[in-house]
């Protein structure tokens, strides 16, 4: 019997309603299949609590998460009490980081039982492995001067490590599934990360040459998952445009609150 370990962080707006009926669910299917247990602890951390603490979790919040086998986090946000950047800076982005989240999962496909927007969807079933620890998604910069002189610089930064990290396991994941790998990329108009990006794309795709590889450029690449999701297998993408992609591909599945974890 494999015993689990949960923390629970329903957090904000929706979270609070979903994470309930989540852990009720994943209590049913151990009892049903049985072999694994959960054990469910609930922190309420939140916007509420910022606006009671000052603070979106306790200066020892991490501390407390570090002996769960896994975080379950439900949402995070509600701007019209806090704004975002202190919302998502202070709990969801301080978690990823510090236990060092670098990479997201996302798949999408079609399900039965839930109509795809989509008028012919036929059967897409793709999986987005998205950086999720770096990239454009950086606290480096800054903003100086005020009125018509201000200037706000916002820096996005790719190590070679974290970017061949997320294609490596992107190419992983492809060997068991359709050997087929994407890369969401922007060359022609950001004129450093993205050819980076590209270039490393290239080097660890050597390695791999049983799996086919394409770049797209993420506007075309996001109306292809609209078009014809069904052409794809595995994509990788660097922290933003994977965060773009896995919200349109929730959004075709039928449901932006679908999660999925891969097979």
């Amino acid at each position: 019997m494999k015993h689990l370990t949960i923390a629970s962080i329903p957090g904000d707006g929706i979270g609070k309603e979903v994470v309930p009926q989540a852990e009720r669910l994943l209590k049913a299917v151990a009892e049903l299949h049985g072999g694994i247990t959960f054990d469910f602890t609930s922190f309420p951390w939140s916007s509420d609590y910022y606006l009671e603490h000052g603070m979106m979790m306790p200066e020892d919040g991490l501390e407390q998460l570090k002996p769960f086998d896994a975080i379950f986090l439900g949402a995070v946000g509600n701007p019209k009490l806090v704004p975002d950047h202190i919302s998502l800076w202070g709990l969801l982005i301080k978690i990823r980081r510090e236990f060092e989240q670098v990479i997201n999962i996302r798949p999408a496909k079609v399900l039965q039982g839930i109509q795809s927007p989509l008028a012919n969807p036929k059967d897409f079933d793709l999986l987005v492995v998205r950086e999720n620890s770096e990239g454009e998604y950086s606290s480096s910069g800054g903003r100086i001067h005020s009125g018509e002189d201000e200037v706000a610089i916002q820096n996005a930064i790719f190590t070679r490590k974290g970017t061949e990290r997320a294609m490596r396991y992107a190419f992983d994941l492809a060997l068991k599934r359709n050997k087929q790998v994407t890369s969401a990329t922007k060359s022609n108009g950001i004129i450093h990360s993205m050819p980076f990006w590209d270039e490393v794309f290239q080097e660890v795709s050597k390695d791999y040459e049983g799996v086919r590889t394409d770049s797209q450029h993420i506007d075309a690449l996001a109306a292809f998952f609209v078009t014809k999701p069904e052409q794809f297998d595995v994509i990788v993408a660097s922290n933003l445009f994977g965060d773009i992609l896995t919200d349109i591909g929730a959004a075709i599945m039928g449901s932006i609150g679908i999660a999925l974890l891969p097979i």
